[in-house]
């Protein structure tokens, strides 16, 4: 597929992810009021939109990354879950609040919170920017989500084609149609 030559059609627009992302901030904030929040970004997708919802939390907190893959270059998971990168820090007395792009199979997610509570924590939640439930594999529903969507293969907002289109500010689709 040569996407540039291809018509891009906005699913999640610029305007409409930051009033989510408002909200999921504060929706949180309620939450996680009188806890000990860390935050755990899953790069690479998910550091756009952790960046803006840390920003949008307005508590005291701690903010880690991991690496896990299951996608390398494709459209569609390996059905494989690697952890690449672990946060190194105990997570004893901590509520953790794992943030990541999109929830399809609902596989990397999983995996994570399963090992993240190996770490001790109070508790772990999932947040996601896109929810794709016609896709999932497995008994997980996220616990704070930006937007529910098609089954459709999503681009931008952290969201990558190959290795490029991370840095596009709204979530988009590729059409069949030529430009």
């Amino acid at each position: 597929m040569d996407i540039e030559k291809k018509v891009w059609e906005v699913l999640c627009s610029e305007e409409e992810i930051q009033m989510r992302t408002r909200e999921l901030g504060a929706e949180i904030t309620d939450a996680y009021t009188d806890k000990n929040l860390f935050v755990v970004s899953l790069l690479r997708g998910s550091f756009v939109f952790a960046a803006d919802l840390v920003r949008r939390i307005d508590l005291k907190l701690k903010v880690d990354f991991m690496t896990s893959s299951s996608y390398e270059h494709g459209e569609e998971s390996s059905g494989t879950v690697q952890i690449l990168k672990d946060i190194e820090e105990d997570l004893t007395g901590f509520d953790v609040l794992v943030v990541d792009d999109i929830a399809d199979s609902g596989l990397t997610m999983g995996c994570v919170i399963k090992h993240l509570k190996t770490k001790n924590p109070n508790s772990v939640k999932s947040c996601v920017l896109l929810d794709k439930p016609s896709r999932r594999k497995v008994d997980l529903e996220p616990d704070y989500i930006g937007f529910t969507i098609p089954d459709r293969f999503v681009v931008g907002y952290g969201l990558n084609y190959g290795d490029y289109y991370r840095n596009v500010p709204y979530v988009f689709v590729v059409t069949d149609q030529d430009r």
